[in-house]
């Protein structure tokens, strides 16, 4: 009877111990799950996509202190790829230094004052320019942590047709299409009433000094091809397109004209 009780009280600590040891174990592998967590609180957040804009048009590139945090007493850094001096804005001491600024972005960026309280350090830059396009980087040194993030510049323009020659023997009209001011370079359509693809000559582009394009293409019609067409431009990456449709009548011509255009900002942010 005592070895029974003694085997009982063994089988009893065998259980207690068991149960201790994964207790144990379970409170270990939680603390390790959330290290990670509570150890990222600061680091610096921001959209990994692309930004797109208008030139010409103010936008903000995205950067947070996450979770929330004051950072107005913090240093902020926003410096651009391939740029010197390489700063375009630095914050520090609740002010922003002025003479660290790079010339070409005096009085266009700045931070949003009333938003750093909240830990939202983004960037805006006023009165976009093509030079402008680039990668930005956003760096805390205080937290060690950056971000960075593209923006890309789009311009774009209207077009004009005119009608450069008139056989009227054959009936042959001879169509120019030509819009300035693009950037990235565009490519150019023409379209008949159907709006299917017609076949023209080689698109002429010329880029000038300040880094537009401008572009032109020739398309012949005959009598067959109808007489109603529509000369397209458009630039893909930046989401832009510009219409303009002609009619012709005989020996004179109507011209209509509109614009279909549109751009995409994504201003998505993910916390890491």
């Amino acid at each position: 009877q005592d070895r029974l009780r003694s085997n009982l009280h063994d089988a009893s600590c065998d259980r207690w111990t068991l149960l201790r040891s994964t207790i144990v174990l379970h409170y270990t592998l939680a603390c390790v799950l959330l290290t990670p967590c509570c150890a990222g609180q600061n680091q610096v957040t921001g959209p990994s996509q692309t930004i797109l804009v208008t030139a010409g048009d103010d936008v903000v590139l995205p950067c947070y202190l996450g979770p929330t945090v004051d950072a107005s007493g913090k240093t902020v850094e926003w410096t651009k790829q391939d740029l010197e001096p390489r700063f375009v804005l630095v914050w520090r001491d609740g002010a922003e230094l002025q003479n660290q600024k790079n010339p070409d972005y005096k009085g266009r960026t700045s931070l949003l004052i009333d938003k750093l309280t909240y830990g939202d350090v983004s960037l805006k830059v006023s009165r976009v320019r093509i030079s402008d396009r680039g990668k930005y980087r956003c760096f805390t040194p205080s937290l060690g942590k950056e971000s960075t993030v593209e923006l890309v510049v789009g311009a774009v323009s209207f077009i004009t047709i005119n009608l450069k020659k008139n056989n009227t023997v054959s009936g042959a009209v001879e169509l120019d299409c030509e819009s300035k001011g693009w950037y990235p370079e565009p490519e150019v359509l023409w379209l008949d009433s159907e709006g299917n693809l017609l076949s023209a000559g080689p698109t002429e582009t010329l880029r000038a000094p300040d880094d537009l394009y401008t572009v032109s293409s020739r398309l012949t019609v005959e009598k067959r091809h109808g007489n109603s067409f529509t000369c397209r431009v458009q630039q893909t990456r930046i989401n832009q397109t510009r219409l303009t449709h002609i009619q012709l009548s005989g020996t004179k011509k109507r011209l209509f004209t509109f614009t279909l255009g549109f751009k995409v900002k994504v201003l998505r942010c993910c916390f890491l």
